[in-house]
């Protein structure tokens, strides 16, 4: 008996933005696969033209409610590699901090209100505060600790105010700093609970060989840095990033597409752990290992489970990172002086969802003349759509109905976790 599936979803929920799934298989014949990105452009590059250095960071941080800290800090490290800023170690330490909070809070979001109800059989996180109340109660607790993170270590939950170019505008109090050590240390085992939690997942068995690309990390699991790498071996300065991302148009997406080695890549938390698994904290190595995630994973599946032990590594950092803070206190100074120059600068960071890019042209009087951003889900679309269209080839084999299929591939979108509306640059 041959297959015959017509699936049409429109528009995919649980993911930021507009993208639909449409799939149509008749005779077994696979005649239309497509992951569609139907966002209009947002053109925030233009809306940076012509901004003093002052604000860039600031109006950045705004293209993201999810990525907002990402966004800012890619921000902030295109224009000091433009003035040739190197700012103060207390100020790094407070950045990355930040870092580990908006990936915990983007991270910890996904698992438990994006992803988890596929895994628990409900439509929704809604339904789960009656029918699982603790696992809503845990996702609350460890939600609102990632919020904190943010609110002491970039002055706001989201869209941070006290990273500066140069820096830091302000270092947080002993005190407050060494209660959110604290309180960090407790949800230890509201992380270890989450564990248990997804270790109950079914996670379905899929894998497709692709190229994975993210940040390099030196000697620690990389969220910032210089150096962006492949698994496929491909290794350039994060200021040859065009050469990295390679974007190209489709006719049936709003968001451009890209490549490198391959018809396409993944970044995102997975791509992270696949090239730098040997730089995680041992507690976070450990929960890979229960969790049965080992390099190089081409499941993206998987990627729900990489959240989790980025949390775990990014929870130990963040309280070996608030003490080092707390020790240093007010005595060091947190932010470089600035002279604006004309020039060219390209940040990096690693947003929750993969590598990010910004690179500004600056003239004389410290105002961008040219800006570009490569968002980490335009860099995934082509990878979806690729994942896609073995799921459903692989899927028309063994005779799966159209809701099974549509509850598949929608999974497999929700797990790549896409920022679809940033993407669309």
């Amino acid at each position: 008996m041959k297959v015959n599936l017509d699936v049409d979803v429109h528009h995919l929920t649980r993911v930021e933005g507009h993208g639909n799934i449409r799939v149509r298989v008749k005779d077994g014949n696979i005649e239309e696969a497509n992951w569609t990105v139907v966002e209009t452009p947002r053109f925030f590059e233009v809306m940076l033209k012509g901004k003093h250095f002052s604000t860039a960071a600031a109006l950045s941080s705004r293209i993201c409610g999810i990525c907002s800290i990402a966004h800012c800090l890619a921000s902030l490290e295109a224009t000091e590699h433009a003035f040739d800023i190197t700012i103060p170690s207390i100020a790094a330490k407070l950045r990355l901090l930040g870092k580990h909070g908006e990936t915990l809070q983007s991270h910890l979001l996904h698992l438990f209100f994006l992803a988890a109800p596929d895994f628990l059989n409900v439509p929704s996180v809604i339904p789960l505060a009656a029918t699982s109340p603790e696992v809503v109660d845990l996702a609350r607790r460890l939600k609102g600790l990632a919020n904190r993170v943010c609110d002491i270590a970039a002055g706001r939950t989201t869209h941070p105010v006290s990273f500066c170019v140069g820096g830091v505008s302000s270092v947080p109090n002993r005190d407050r700093l060494l209660q959110l050590r604290d309180a960090l240390e407790r949800s230890l085992e509201d992380l270890a609970t989450s564990v248990e939690l997804v270790a109950g997942f079914s996670i379905p068995r899929f894998a497709r060989e692709t190229e994975f690309v993210s940040l390099k990390g030196e000697s620690d699991y990389a969220f910032i840095g210089r150096t962006a790498v492949s698994s496929d071996g491909v290794e350039r300065d994060v200021s040859d990033y065009r050469q990295m991302t390679n974007e190209y148009v489709v006719k049936h997406s709003t968001s451009k597409y890209c490549r490198l080695s391959r018809d396409s890549f993944a970044v995102g938390p997975l791509a992270r752990f696949n090239n730098n698994h040997e730089h995680l904290h041992p507690a976070a190595a450990e929960v890979a290992s229960r969790l049965g995630l080992e390099p190089v994973c081409h499941n993206p599946f998987m990627a729900h489970v990489a959240r989790l032990v980025e949390c775990v590594h990014a929870t130990h950092q963040a309280i070996h990172l608030i003490e080092e803070i707390a020790d240093t206190g007010a005595s060091e100074r947190a932010a470089a002086d600035v002279e604006p120059r004309a020039g060219e600068g390209i940040g990096a960071v690693e947003a929750p969802r993969g590598i990010l890019y910004h690179h500004y042209e600056y003239g004389a009087n410290g105002k961008i003349v040219r800006a570009n951003c490569v968002i980490p889900t335009t860099q995934n679309h082509a990878n979806i759509q690729n994942d896609l269209t073995d799921l459903v080839a692989q899927s028309a084999e063994t005779m799966m109905q159209d809701g099974e299929i549509e509850l598949l591939g929608s999974m497999l979108v929700r797990a790549y976790d896409p920022c679809i509306s940033c993407s669309v640059h």
